[in-house]
């Protein structure tokens, strides 16, 4: 009698889109990945807090330090943290000034998530005697 093989269709994981989660990943990356939000309807605030980020100055080479937070409301789908620890380490050596990394890791964030809110804060370290802090802020229509 011949055996027969059964079809089983494995179930769908949430995490099953994700190339970062799980995996050996030492080198920075400009790709940001998300699970889906299993909590659509219900508005509640996600705080991610990145003290360490590192960019460089686009005039003069020299180092910028910040502290990144990123405040969203959740729409369908939710930031990876790995995912956004690898994409801000692509900052490091980019030159690229304090308002427009503000703005273009907000910008990355919404074409990824589309959160109903968010807001992205970088309070940049004291260079040259000045410190920066830069507010962005989206809410969706």
């Amino acid at each position: 009698m011949a055996k027969t093989k059964s079809k089983t269709k494995k179930k769908a994981s949430v995490t099953d889109d994700l190339t970062l989660l799980g995996n050996t990943v030492n080198k920075p990356s400009k790709t940001l990945e998300a699970f889906p939000n299993r909590n659509i309807g219900r508005r509640y605030w996600v705080t991610l807090l990145c003290p360490e980020f590192t960019a460089v100055c686009p005039m003069t080479g020299q180092p910028d330090f910040a502290t990144i937070t990123i405040r969203y409301i959740p729409n369908e789908r939710v930031v990876e943290s790995k995912s956004l620890k690898m994409y801000l380490w692509s900052f490091r050596n980019e030159g690229i000034f304090h308002e427009h990394v503000t703005n273009q890791i907000m910008d990355d964030l919404i074409a990824v998530l589309d959160p109903l809110e968010i807001h992205v804060t970088g309070a940049f370290s004291v260079r040259g005697g000045i410190g920066i802090t830069v507010e962005a802020s989206h809410v969706k229509e």
